[in-house]
């Protein structure tokens, strides 16, 4: 129920933000709006302000929106109303409205990502857990508890760090390695035991993947996959191998077979391995520490095939809750970061499109509504700080997508007045046709691919 309450509310918001902003610049440019709807089909609810010409509806299907505009093209018109009509408008006010819905979203992504810059997040500290063995991060010296102070590009560690960027929390990490791997640039890391100091640079070669993807696999390769945790003992499952070993919720875990446990990602690094190639699972020898008292026990994880391979699970949470830092900025610098963040986030999603179309990318990084109401659920369930950023994304998506030059999406339009503007006449009927029609069956094609990718998801 969360999942749908969650998903509605968002679509429906997002929505009525992007139709608001095609209606609010129409209005502001002289043109009668007759109708502005949220959502197709028989209308579920309907008003209309005392002396205004607009008609304000909700749809019972919520998956799109519009605005009716007086328009000749559509409906004839009386001759007294013809200069309030859409059509007779000068091309900068047609490009304009069009432009506006778009241009709602992005500054909604904008607003909220400014407004939790000054209201303050909560999020793990940059401090980086055990490196995944063979990896990128373990081969350019990174280690456990390591606190990355700064961010940079090749070059920086040999002129200092002038160029390079603060790293407030472990999100930001992981931001910084995505757009590094999918732009195939090198990252300097300024890591230190400690918060202070200028720190000791690491050279991150992600120039040398094949990034094909944004997803837990890259940060696998990449080595970094969480932060750091002290290696204990979570919520225990009934039935399950922790239980059965005698583990309890709170166990501090210092050794396994006689090798240190750093933290919770060697940890659980050590559970994942404790299966043969068969699928035997390999019977373990854990010191640990409970309630002050040092205790040896025999843990044997349960062996379980996920997708093709062998891995171990001992039915536990594995890892204490990470430390976290308060990131907050003030009035200026966190509308700024916001203004950043979604060009950051718009420049990402055009340049993952630009790669699939030339197929240096996945397709499979299509995703559909069944995904974001996945999302939608999940980042609820986490707290208003995550749907927040959901929304966000979701919303720098949207504008992002709009504005792609297809003929049934507002960037089409946009074409089509580029072309006006360059060559003093409109694009004709015939060819206004052709092109619509092409439009809808490369964006089915789209929304077929991005259904099958959800589809596959959830099944996987």
């Amino acid at each position: 129920m969360l999942t749908v309450i969650a998903f509605i509310v968002a679509l429906g918001l997002l929505i009525a933000i992007h139709e608001y902003g095609h209606y609010r610049v129409a209005v502001a440019c002289g043109v009668k709006v007759l109708r502005f709807s949220v959502g197709f089909g028989k209308p579920i609810l309907r008003w209309q302000r005392p002396g205004s010409p607009t008609e304000f509806v909700v749809g019972a299907l919520p998956l799109g929106g519009y605005v009716r505009m007086l328009d000749e093209r559509e409906a004839p018109v009386d001759p007294a109303e013809r200069h309030l009509a859409f059509n007779t408008q000068p091309l900068r006010s047609r490009a304009a409205i069009v432009a506006a819905g778009p241009a709602a979203n992005l500054l909604l992504a904008v607003f909220i990502y400014a407004a939790l810059n000054w209201t303050g997040m909560e999020e793990p500290q940059p401090v980086l857990s055990t490196p995944l063995a063979g990896s990128l991060a373990e081969r350019a010296g990174l280690r456990a508890g390591d606190w990355v102070l700064r961010a940079g590009e090749t070059g920086d560690e040999r002129a200092g760090d002038d160029g390079a960027a603060a790293v407030a929390s472990f999100d930001d990490l992981r931001w910084l390695l995505t757009q590094a791997a999918l732009d195939g640039r090198d990252l300097v890391l300024w890591v230190a035991s400690r918060p202070e100091g200028n720190g000791q640079p690491r050279v991150l070669p992600l120039s040398s993947l094949d990034v094909r993807e944004a997803d837990a696999e890259l940060f696998r390769r990449i080595g970094i996959v969480a932060p750091y945790t002290a290696p204990r003992v979570g919520q225990v499952l009934d039935g399950g191998a922790a239980q059965a070993a005698g583990l309890r919720e709170g166990d501090l875990v210092r050794r396994v077979d006689g090798r240190d446990v750093l933290d919770g990602q060697m940890l659980r690094q050590r559970i994942r391995d404790a299966v043969g190639p068969d699928g035997r699972a390999l019977a373990q020898r854990w010191d640990i520490e409970r309630e002050g008292r040092a205790m040896s026990l025999a843990v044997t994880p349960r062996p379980e095939q996920r997708d093709g391979q062998w891995i171990a699970r001992i039915e536990a949470y594995v890892g204490d809750v990470p430390a976290m830092t308060t990131v907050r900025h003030g009035p200026v610098e966190g509308l700024w970061r916001g203004v950043v963040r979604t060009w950051e986030v718009s420049w990402l999603t055009l340049k993952m499109m630009g790669r699939m179309l030339i197929g240096e990318a996945s397709l499979s990084n299509l995703s559909g509504p069944l995904t974001i109401a996945d999302y939608a659920g999940k980042s609820a369930s986490l707290g208003l700080t995550s749907y927040l950023l959901f929304l966000a994304l979701i919303s720098v998506s949207l504008g992002v997508l709009n504005l792609l030059p297809l003929p049934v999406l507002d960037g089409g339009h946009l074409m089509y007045y580029l072309w006006e503007a360059l060559t003093g006449r409109s694009v004709s009927e015939v060819w206004m046709e052709r092109l619509q029609r092409g439009g809808v069956v490369v964006l089915m094609a789209l929304m077929s691919v991005a259904l099958f990718n959800d589809v596959a998801r959830l099944a996987g």
